[in-house]
C-alpha cells in the first residue's frame, strides 16, 4: 500500500533514494519541512537496514524498504513511483543504478549527487571514500559536488550545478570528507528548490 501524501494543487513532492546513513536525506527533509509548497513525502532504501529509513521515520516521512527483485525483475517500484507522481526523485547516496524505464518515466525529474567535480572520478564503485581516496592520491589541488540529471549509466548525465572546494597540503581523508559533506548540505536543497521553483 502506498501512503499518499496529502498535497495542495500548488506543492511540489519529492522522492528521495539513499543507501545508507542519510544525512543528505535528513538535511533535505529539514530544509523544506519549513515550506509550504515543496515536500519530502517519501523516501525509498534499498537498505533495509539503513538509517536513512529510520531518521525519516523519526521525521514523519514515508519511509520504504524495496529489494534488487522489486526494482529490476518486477514492475513494484516502477509503479510505486507512477502512484506517488513525485515532481522530483533524489538520489542521496543511492548505490544502485535507476532502470531505464523510470528514467523515461521521469525525464528531467530524477538527479544524482556525487561528491566530485564530474567528469572526473565518476562510474561505477567511486562512491563515498573510493572517490575521496583517489582525488588525494591524484594530489588534485580542488575537489567538489556534481549534481546532475541521471541517465542510464553512472554518473553521466547532463550536469546541473557544480560547486568546489580548495584542497590544502594539510587535507587527508577525514577533513576531505567534511568539506564535502559541508558543500552538499549548504547547496544541494537549494539546487533542488531552484529546479522546482524554475518549474512553475
Amino acid at each position: 500500500m502506498v501512503l499518499k501524501a496529502q498535497q495542495t494543487p500548488s506543492q511540489k513532492n519529492i522522492v528521495i533514494f539513499a543507501s545508507g546513513e542519510g544525512t543528505n536525506a535528513k538535511n533535505i527533509i529539514q530544509y523544506f519541512s519549513k515550506q509550504n509548497n515543496i515536500k519530502v513525502t517519501h523516501v525509498l532504501s534499498n537498505n533495509i537496514r539503513a538509517k536513512v529509513l529510520k531518521t525519516a521515520h523519526d521525521l514523519e516521512i514515508n519511509a520504504l524498504h524495496f529489494d534488487r527483485a522489486a526494482l529490476y525483475h518486477t514492475n513494484e517500484v516502477f509503479h510505486l513511483l507512477q502512484d506517488i507522481n513525485p515532481d522530483l526523485i533524489v538520489l542521496a547516496g543511492f548505490l544502485w543504478i535507476l532502470p531505464e524505464k523510470i528514467i523515461e518515466e521521469f525525464p528531467n525529474k530524477i538527479i544524482n549527487i556525487h561528491p566530485a567535480l564530474l567528469p572526473k572520478y565518476g562510474g561505477k564503485g567511486m562512491y563515498g571514500n573510493n572517490v575521496h581516496k583517489a582525488v588525494l592520491e591524484n594530489n588534485e589541488t580542488e575537489t567538489g559536488i556534481s549534481i546532475h540529471y541521471v541517465n542510464e549509466k553512472y554518473d553521466e548525465g547532463e550536469l546541473i550545478e557544480q560547486f568546489s572546494v580548495k584542497i590544502e597540503p594539510s587535507d587527508d581523508l577525514d577533513s576531505v570528507k567534511k568539506k564535502i559533506k559541508t558543500l552538499e548540505h549548504k547547496h544541494f536543497p537549494e539546487v533542488i528548490e531552484k529546479l522546482l521553483t524554475d518549474k512553475e
